[in-house]
């Protein structure tokens, strides 16, 4: 049913003219567009090689990761000592305090998880209660279950990630929402 809207243009009777409409097709064609794209991109991906697709994924590298100026690569190339100058004061004392044997058993079952896996898979899961820990460049591409006093969440060791806690990335109490 059409009205007569202000101005004397026709408009839908829920209130919502023409213009909506358009607005709402065109949103409807990028979508489906950018459903295309990620189907067509999906199967050229899965008739690849392995090494083809460890080609692709080192040649879509996006933003250049740094922390306090100093690139990814570099970092995990940094002795414990250059690391220790650059993270910030807790951190620091927490590494020239020394770090203790189950720091290190976890830095250890994390390296040996990295060395068990292909190119392209993700490392297995190594479960800790260390919510202490501070997360160091040789942990990054890890998997991290961090227990959280009731379940352990999983948490994918990331670049932006280092020189913090892995408790903060592990919520101890499910948020509540009024209403």
């Amino acid at each position: 049913i059409r009205r007569r809207g202000v101005g004397g243009w026709p408009r839908l009777a829920g209130g919502k003219g023409r213009e909506w409409q358009r607005q709402q097709r065109a949103a409807q064609h990028v979508k489906q567009q950018r459903t295309r794209a990620l189907f067509t991109m999906a199967t050229e991906v899965s008739e690849m090689t392995l090494e083809e697709q460890a080609a692709l994924k080192a040649k879509r590298t996006f933003k250049k990761f740094s922390y306090r100026g100093i690139d990814l690569d570099k970092l995990l190339d940094l002795t414990h000592e250059e690391l220790m100058k650059l993270v910030h004061a807790r951190a620091r004392r927490r590494f020239n305090r020394g770090l203790k044997r189950k720091p290190m058993a976890l830095i250890k079952k994390l390296r040996k998880a990295k060395k068990d896996i292909g190119p392209l898979d993700k490392p297995e899961i190594v479960k800790t209660h260390l919510r202490n820990m501070i997360i160091v460049p040789e942990m990054i591409g890890s998997v991290v279950g961090v227990y959280n006093g009731k379940t352990f969440t999983t948490v994918e060791i990331k670049p932006e990630m280092v020189a913090r806690y892995l408790a903060e990335f592990s919520i101890t109490y499910k948020p509540i929402s009024h209403g």
